[in-house]
């Protein structure tokens, strides 16, 4: 079979395509044909080496596929039934622990940029019915994410709003769980093309937030000075002053990326005179992944896939990732 490796220290340049031999599944594993993958920025940041890896590790930590063989002791899957991947294999349910947050493929373990993958069976849930492999893939990190900042780490109710930036996965997906809980939505990007595809996808305001650069003073305004009651923020520090500006009174900004650096300045005292929570993420345990993929299945929610590439393309995608140009998720057809 073929899987792309990844040589250290890392690199786009060093993802090397490669022809390994599947491995039979042992006790409480199974064997999966790896159908599709997607991009994540955890992926990126792997690839490129500011998450260090091993030499030659595997990436790609979602993946959608098909069992081909069990091993003793599996009784949650059986041949031919459809399955993605657990981002943290060992996070089961309750909150994230040290523990809990090790094992993650592509990363601490090999990956899903291969044809192939023998895993325990822990590392797999169901597939869920609508979709089809690409847009499944896309789940695991990306649509969990995002429903757990909405879902699980706040208590959002019909009417509340929700402020998204930019149109990556994350975002994208917080724009459709939202718009099932029956919330408003704020979006902030520095294209208006993406602005018009986020405001056909259900967000009732549009800003952008190179022509304005105050955007949280006008996000408050466009909510009749109720504020943001959650802010699904992916750029991090570089954002996270406009953010609070944005917010509501004991409302909560959800840091589920770092695009604009790992530190930076926080208004600490806005902050606290709004009694607002800032709330670190990182996707989430399998009994999340189990509600959203029933919400996905009973709303026919519907990923949104920019384009999908061949695995020997993977590098290109990378490149792709990398220009911002996307819309929604990049996935990888194997």
């Amino acid at each position: 079979m073929q899987a792309m490796s990844l040589q250290a220290p890392g690199g786009i340049d060093q993802l090397h395509l490669i022809d390994i031999e599947p491995r039979a599944p042992g006790p409480f594993e199974v064997q999966v044909d790896t159908v599709a993958t997607s991009l994540n920025f955890h992926d990126y940041a792997v690839v490129v080496g500011l998450i260090p890896t091993a030499d030659g590790r595997i990436p790609m930590s979602d993946g959608a596929g098909v069992v081909t063989a069990v091993g003793e002791g599996v009784r949650d899957f059986a041949v031919g039934d459809r399955v993605i991947s657990h981002f943290f294999p060992g996070w089961v349910s309750g909150r994230p622990t040290a523990t809990n947050l090790l094992g993650v493929p592509g990363d601490h373990i090999d990956g899903f940029a291969a044809q192939t993958v023998t895993m325990p069976s822990a590392a797999f849930s169901r597939m869920p019915t609508n979709l089809n492999f690409a847009e499944a893939s896309t789940l695991s990190c990306a649509g969990l994410t995002a429903w757990r900042a909405l879902m699980v780490e706040t208590h959002l109710k019909p009417g509340d709003w929700v402020l998204v930036q930019g149109s990556g996965g994350v975002s994208v997906f917080a724009l459709q769980f939202a718009r099932l809980l029956g919330c408003r939505v704020v979006a902030t990007s520095s294209s208006d093309e993406k602005l018009a595809k986020l405001g056909e996808l259900g967000a009732d305001h549009l800003i952008n937030y190179r022509e304005n650069p105050k955007w949280g003073a006008t996000a408050f305004e466009m909510t009749g000075g109720s504020g943001i009651d959650l802010v699904v923020e992916v750029g991090g520090p570089g954002n996270l002053p406009q953010s609070v500006d944005a917010l509501a009174v004991d409302g909560c900004i959800s840091l589920i990326g770092v695009l604009t650096g790992i530190a930076g300045e926080v208004p600490t005292a806005a902050m606290m005179t709004k009694n607002g929570r800032l709330s670190g993420i990182t996707v989430g345990s399998h009994s999340d992944q189990r509600a959203m993929i029933a919400a996905v299945e009973m709303h026919g929610l519907s990923p949104v896939v920019d384009c999908t590439m061949p695995l020997s393309a993977l590098g290109d995608a990378f490149r792709y990732q990398e220009s911002q140009a996307h819309f929604g998720k990049i996935c990888i057809e194997l």
